[in-house]
């Protein structure tokens, strides 16, 4: 059965995008059976693996409206030439998403719903979320086993995060009453300027506030991660040997580890 991950943190620019598009990646290249789910209206997840969004026959705002299932609008994304993943892309459709399930049925679970039907095809299913704790945020935190949070080695990289740990908190309390649980699957240290003290203090800042739970693998600021969604493709197939690709491969081998330690 599949681990459904979240990747989440609601604020803009921190690097969740970058992390659910190359984690996802690496995963495969490990031989793991991936899914990402985009469910950030601005679908950069979507545009960073080349997917053309205005010619979709669907997406995942068709999926959660009940139109279509997830297999029917999911793609096949190549990493490099022996690796692939799969993907249930976004468009500008999920702008008003989350008026739209408050209006439905245990409109938290419409998500979880939908990853149940797929999630023992896959290893890991990736939400990359929107920068905001609304209902689609909330859809992801439900579906999920546990969340990954990216914090950005910048001033005031923990201010705001009391607010997702509390919602974090609620999810975990409900789902247990459905005898499920939610953990932190780590925090994600990004954009870490090695040159700097600046960005070195925010290091032991976040790793004395959440100790064991931040992930051993630093994702230092690069250019080549940067450039890579330009050209429609994960950081391991437009530069496999740069120190950026080594970075992700590094998280997702630390992920794996930890939860085949688990079991």
């Amino acid at each position: 059965m599949g681990k459904v991950i979240s990747i989440a943190n609601q604020k803009g620019g921190v690097g969740k995008t970058t992390t659910s598009v190359n984690l996802a990646a690496s995963l495969a290249f490990y031989n793991k059976r991936v899914l990402l789910i985009d469910f950030d209206a601005q679908g950069s997840a979507t545009t960073s693996l080349g997917i053309n969004r205005s010619q979709l026959k669907g997406n995942l705002y068709d999926a959660l409206m009940g139109d279509k299932n997830l297999e029917e609008v999911m793609l096949s994304i190549p990493v490099l030439d022996k690796y692939h993943m799969h993907m249930v892309p976004a468009t500008i459709d999920l702008a008003g998403i989350d008026m739209k399930l408050i209006g439905l049925d245990d409109h938290v679970y419409i998500l979880d719903k939908l990853i149940r039907k797929v999630k023992d095809s896959y290893d890991y299913v990736l939400i990359d979320c929107a920068p905001a704790l609304g209902i689609s945020t909330l859809n992801a935190l439900y579906a999920s086993d546990s969340v990954l949070i990216p914090i950005q080695c910048q001033f005031l990289a923990i201010d705001g995060l009391t607010q997702l740990l509390n919602t974090v908190r609620v999810v975990q309390k409900n789902l247990k009453i459905n005898h499920r649980e939610l953990t932190i699957e780590g925090v994600l240290l990004t954009m870490l300027d090695k040159r700097t003290k600046a960005g070195w203090a925010i290091v032991n800042e976040v790793k004395e506030y959440f100790q064991e739970g931040v992930f051993k693998t630093f994702i230092t600021s690069n250019v080549a991660a940067q450039v890579a969604p330009t050209y429609g493709v994960p950081i391991l197939t437009y530069a496999p040997k740069s120190s950026a690709a080594s970075l992700y491969k590094s998280l997702a081998k630390e992920l794996i580890e930890n939860n085949e330690n688990k079991h």
